[in-house]
């Protein structure tokens, strides 16, 4: 039996539509702002401060900063976890436990943070990737109401940093194919992708039980 589906996703290809359908439709609980709430919670931050800095690696200048407060400099400043900073490494260190979380309490679709990562070792968690073209992907931001230089900057770069996070902190390249039971082209439209997804899962059920 699945328990849980989790969604990677590349930026702006209609990830969290989709997985609101899903969940929807299979009555579970989806983890999607959710998790940056529990991550918030976990870092003694709030949501806000959560979604500028998730996923992103630490700019230089903040880099420094934090080897200043650590004492790397002269002077007597308490460490950086007594100031509780919100950084890359600390974001990547409560993922797991917000992922584990959500998990845990009951059936779930669980969108990004890592999840296909943290739960790769599970039977009962079905894993995908939303994909779509990068004309596809600007078109869809436009008419969100962003302007077109802001959906084609956050289109070319968020997937960059959100890849480079991944390599240093989760030592993994992304997106990593074999992680993923199933990956599908948002293109054909967010209530076909749920569809595809959902009817994914129950042969991938099926199947699991005619071979016990």
């Amino acid at each position: 039996m699945v328990r849980a589906i989790t969604i990677e996703r590349e930026f702006g290809c209609g990830a969290s539509e989709i997985a609101s359908q899903a969940a929807s439709r299979l009555g579970w609980s989806l983890w999607d702002e959710r998790l940056t709430q529990e991550i918030a919670r976990l870092t003694e931050s709030t949501p806000q401060e959560v979604e500028k800095r998730e996923w992103r690696t630490d700019p230089a200048v903040y880099r420094v900063f934090k080897d200043f407060l650590r004492g790397a400099f002269e002077g007597g400043l308490p460490p950086t976890d007594r100031l509780h900073l919100l950084d890359a490494r600390r974001i990547a260190a409560v993922s797991e436990t917000a992922v584990q979380t959500a998990f845990s309490n009951g059936p779930s679709v669980i969108v990004g943070r890592g999840a296909q990562y943290f739960l790769r070792n599970r039977k009962d968690v079905f894993h995908v990737f939303l994909y779509a073209s990068r004309d596809y992907k600007i078109g869809r931001l436009i008419a969100s109401g962003q302007s077109q230089d802001k959906a084609i900057e956050l289109v070319d770069t968020t997937d960059q940093a959100r890849a480079e996070f991944v390599r240093q902190y989760l030592k993994l390249k992304w997106p990593e194919p074999h992680l993923y039971h199933a990956m599908f082209n948002t293109e054909m439209g967010e209530s076909c992708t749920a569809t595809m997804l959902i009817e994914c899962v129950q042969q991938f059920e099926r199947d699991a039980e005619c071979s016990q």
